[in-house]
């Protein structure tokens, strides 16, 4: 599975972006789909996850009520909408899967990963 994502861009805080991952080989539709994002310096960390039937979410809890991550089988496609962003949102954003069904919040469990999309969050 080869993913991309797209969507990133220069907003001010307390604006709003809604970033999409998409598979340009294979297909999403079988396994939970993650946002992971990694600021300068920082290591990369878990945003949320999505079950591959769309059951079951998890947020980090610096997320928690201003993002909402969702899927459309039909597209084939995974979104994460990002609302009310802070300048501390300021990272490059990446989506991924796993070969599993469990949804998991440790980068080391996805195997798979899109080239990521850098979300700029001016004060």
């Amino acid at each position: 599975v080869q993913l991309q994502a797209s969507g990133g861009g220069l907003v001010q805080a307390g604006g709003s972006l809604r970033l999409s991952c998409t598979a340009i080989e294979g297909t999403l539709s079988r396994y939970p789909l993650g946002w992971f994002r990694q600021a300068p310096g920082k290591e990369r960390e878990f945003v949320a996850a999505i079950s591959w039937s769309g059951g079951s979410t998890l947020y980090a809890d610096s997320v928690k009520g201003r993002f909402t991550v969702s899927r459309d089988h039909g597209k084939d496609t995974g979104y994460l909408q990002m609302n009310n962003l802070k300048p501390e949102d300021t990272a490059v954003y990446y989506c991924a899967t796993r070969e599993a069904l469990m949804v998991v919040t440790s980068p080391r469990d996805y195997d798979y990963w899109g080239q990521g999309t850098l979300v700029t969050v001016s004060s």
